[in-house]
């Protein structure tokens, strides 16, 4: 096994029981920078969980987390926020009455919290960097639209963008193309094969071609535990994965 300084993320024998049901069961991941790993696996397999487990909501009953080195799993989630890690869940949380841009300067990092706010101004900085992040996700022509306008997938792509615009180390995304076109699917490939420059992203998803299109790693859950890891074409022909898949 390779030293834990060569991981962004290291989860070593993490277990959390829920009333006796261990929901995750001694699970070891070790995520790398650069990297985009997805995580497959039945209904109730533990994937969700396991994000919870990383950005702090859920706190784990054994093992360790380390992000850069360090033990987070006894910190709370704005601490591991940041950190430099960012989560998005399955339902888009953006702000419908706001602009695009107002949502992504909202978000940025210097605007939070009550003195960030008060001495925040738009500054060259600010705009290029909304700017920057707008194209990125395929708004920049939607800037001064009201979020609550956009179509699904957009939304999807701006709360990304709400994530991006905090300059994120690990990126978590939960079932990202849920509910989109399949245009949006393949724009939204493309965003997350670029986005991965430059920092790790872990994706949580159902749709095994959307997978095969983004994936440099993949793990597959099964009862909280490691059923198989690798290549998403190696993966597929474990027997252990078809015997799970079958019928899903």
């Amino acid at each position: 096994m390779a030293s834990e300084t060569d991981f962004l993320l290291a989860l070593e024998g993490v277990t959390v029981s829920f009333d006796g049901f261990k929901a995750v069961d001694d699970l070891s991941l070790y995520i790398s920078k650069d990297e985009l790993r997805v995580i497959i696996g039945p209904n109730g397999a533990g994937k969700t969980t396991v994000l919870d487990l990383i950005c702090g909501r859920t706190k784990v009953s054994d093992g360790s987390i380390r992000f850069q080195n360090k033990e987070i799993t006894t910190m709370r989630e704005h601490e591991i926020v940041r950190l430099g890690i960012g989560r998005k869940f399955q339902t888009p949380s953006i702000y419908e009455d706001l602009t695009v841009f107002e949502n992504l300067e909202i978000s940025f990092p210097r605007g939070r919290g009550v003195f960030g706010a008060l001495a925040f101004r738009r500054s060259p900085d600010v705009l290029n960097r909304i700017a920057e992040i707008a194209e990125t996700i395929f708004l920049k022509d939607h800037l001064h639209q009201r979020a609550e306008t956009l179509s699904h997938g957009q939304k999807q792509w701006l709360e990304i963008g709400m994530l991006l615009i905090q300059d994120p180390e690990l990126l978590m995304l939960d079932e990202p193309v849920a509910g989109m076109s399949v245009a949006e699917r393949a724009k939204t490939a493309e965003l997350l094969n670029r986005i991965t420059q430059g920092r790790a992203v872990i994706v949580i998803e159902h749709d095994m071609k959307f997978v095969e299109s983004i994936a440099h790693r993949v793990t597959v859950l099964h009862q909280g535990k490691v059923l198989a890891e690798g290549r998403m074409a190696v993966v597929q022909e474990d027997p252990r994965v078809k015997e799970v898949y079958l019928g899903h």
